[in-house]
């Protein structure tokens, strides 16, 4: 790596805000033989123009031996984002790869089918005579003979030990603030019908109820190990799959690597990783396996894949912190700050807490947020809003209230199946809607009037049932988990304002996050600090939902959504628009396997094999 590289490397004809001193900060870093930096950049610093300069610093073929790495991986744990990459003008020398689930096959008659489903996955020894013309197999031939390739961190993490995609010099890795979570997340197995080809040939036991349920898990996982390559090898002895076959083969080879690596980490004493086993249900039922501080995950995923690293996030709260749980000496890490440059008077918070939203207290509290919301839409009369409702089941009762409360008209919300349709439709739309959201506190830019106005539900804790975040409260790990919290809030703040000169209010509903705030205070950026010390109590206007609904134009059912695609006839003679959607979620009110999989953060490599 050459670090003197980094300005010659930057994208953009000028420089905005910071970025030349952080690129200056940053390469003085590496200079000093720092092998990671943190950059902890806030919304609004051009972060991805910040990696592209890093990654240009890369060593290059022509200057080094065939033994050395060379060049460089982007990666991101937001598909969204490596989107918004692909559409970035300044960096199409960037070459993108994706999972081959996103890439249809070009052979006659297969033209609707995924790769990854495609002949050459379902026939024994398939000659593909436009393999050289596949649209996958081109951009993966490209990305590796580029010198920036870039894709999903999943696609990343999934690639180790790749012929293809080697060991490069440098590896840039943007939104890092979660690479330990998502290390979790991509290691945790779960054991479900679902999930499991051979469910019916395996007796499930109650893991739980033993003495070690990890010992016994691994002991499960051995077996079920075995049962999983006897049925793959069967399949192989058929000349040809069909795709649903092709499929059973490649969950079942994937499901035995899975289980193979949880024994193997398992039974390595010198692991720093911990296991932890849920099954609440018992005997037959699901199984979860996951682990903490996957530290040897990550080395074999992301740390053996390259020389020098560069790890970007606005929200790399605790530099100590973070690079224990991903396994890295903070000795060795060096961590540049880039100052934020939207105006505080711009991105203001809003006390207009209404008591807590702990599980005790939530039907006390969600009737007085639902009438704060209908005097914020009143306050906002011709502006769209966002409602960060943090649960389905939050979101659902919110939006009845409101349509109660007779606003329902000006309300959009979102299932589970339907969100991205759903945003795209809002975002679109020229009407000041209000948009009940669950989980959208990251990777979401609205720019300008797409959205004026946002409230905070509730203090984003984690679930304390998950077994790993009750493992760590019972080590006292208290601190990890207001940070985890602060970082969703801070993440959330920066969706509603994108650039210097745009503005956008948050609204605080439950009083939990102002206890946050105190908790979490030493863990604080002081860009962030400032801005909750400025935190005041707004005057709004009476609750009116008629004065709610004033800025409508034309009023009536028939207003909010009219371009959506998604509108659909619920049977009883009128659109399913607005917070009618919130119940489109099939008859059962589960979501099928595929459409988990459709919308799972790793769905980029789902079933890839």
């Amino acid at each position: 790596m050459d670090p003197e590289r980094i300005f010659e490397s930057f994208p953009a004809p000028s420089y905005r805000g910071n970025q030349e001193q952080a690129l200056r900060d940053i390469r003085d870093a590496f200079a000093a033989g720092n092998d990671v930096v943190l950059v902890r950049a806030p919304t609004g610093s051009g972060k991805s123009l910040l990696a592209r300069a890093i990654a240009g610093c890369a060593r290059t073929v022509e200057e080094s031996e065939p033994k050395h790495a060379t060049d460089a991986y982007y990666t991101t744990p937001q598909v969204s984002q490596l989107d918004d990459v692909e559409s970035e003008s300044l960096l199409d020398d960037l070459s993108i790869i994706r999972g081959k689930r996103n890439y249809t096959c070009i052979l006659p008659g297969e033209h609707d089918t995924p790769v990854n489903r495609a002949p050459c996955v379902r026939q024994k020894g398939f000659d593909c005579t436009v393999r050289h013309r596949c649209p996958y197999f081109s951009d993966r031939a490209i990305a590796s003979s580029k010198s920036i390739a870039a894709m999903t961190l999943a696609y990343f993490m999934q690639t180790a030990g790749s012929d293809v995609f080697r060991k490069r010099d440098v590896v840039v890795i943007d939104e890092a603030h979660g690479l330990a979570e998502w290390a979790e997340m991509y290691a945790t197995i779960e054991l479900s019908p679902h999930t499991v080809p051979v469910w019916d040939d395996v007796g499930i036991p109650d893991v739980a109820a033993a003495d070690d349920a990890v010992e016994r898990a691994s002991r499960l996982a051995e077996t079920l190990s075995g049962v999983c390559e006897r049925a793959k090898d069967e399949l192989l002895t058929k000349p040809e799959l069909t795709p649903d076959e092709a499929a059973r083969r490649d969950r079942l080879q994937e499901l035995r690597s899975e289980l193979d690596w949880f024994v193997k980490d398992y039974r390595d004493p010198t692991s720093a990783t911990t296991w932890v086993v849920d099954q609440p249900d018992g005997e037959g039922t699901k199984i979860v396996i996951k682990p903490l501080n996957p530290e040897k995950y990550l080395h074999h995923t992301v740390w053996d894949r390259g020389n020098k690293f560069a790890l970007l996030s606005a929200t790399i709260l605790n530099k100590d912190a973070f690079c224990r749980q991903v396994g890295l000496d903070p000795k060795d890490v060096a961590l540049v700050d880039v100052p934020h440059t939207f105006p505080v008077e711009n991105r203001p918070l809003y006390d207009v807490t209404q008591g807590r939203m702990t599980y005790e207290h939530r039907d006390e509290t969600i009737p007085k947020i639902a009438r704060l919301v209908v005097r914020l839409m009143a306050h906002h009369p011709d502006e769209k809003g966002l409602i960060h409702a943090h649960s389905y089941s939050i979101q659902e009762r919110l939006a009845d209230h409101l349509v109660d409360f007779g606003v329902g008209e000006r309300v959009r919300t979102h299932s589970k199946e339907n969100r991205d349709a759903e945003l795209d439709a809002w975002k679109a739309s020229s009407d000041p809607e209000l948009f009940l959201s669950v989980k959208m506190e990251e990777a979401l830019d609205l720019k300008g009037d797409l959205c004026r106005w946002q409230v905070l539900c509730k203090a984003p804790y984690l679930n304390t049932s998950d077994s790993r975040v009750a493992r760590r409260l019972e080590e006292g790990q208290w601190s990890w988990y207001h940070r985890a919290a602060l970082r969703t809030v801070i993440q959330a703040c920066g969706r509603v304002i994108r650039a210097p000169d745009d503005h956008g209010a948050t609204y605080l509903a439950d009083s939990s996050l102002l206890d946050l705030f105190e908790r979490a205070r030493s863990d604080t950026p002081d860009w962030f600090a400032e801005q909750v010390d400025r935190t005041k109590i707004p005057d709004l206007p009476e609750f009116d939902p008629r004065a709610a609904l004033s800025g409508l134009d034309g009023g009536g059912p028939g207003t909010l959504g009219g371009s959506s695609s998604t509108s659909q006839n619920d049977g009883s003679g009128r659109e399913n628009r607005g917070f009618g959607r919130r119940r489109r979620r099939g008859k059962s009110g589960v979501r099928s396997s595929e459409e988990e999989r459709k919308n799972h953060p790793l769905s980029d490599v789902w079933g890839d094999g």
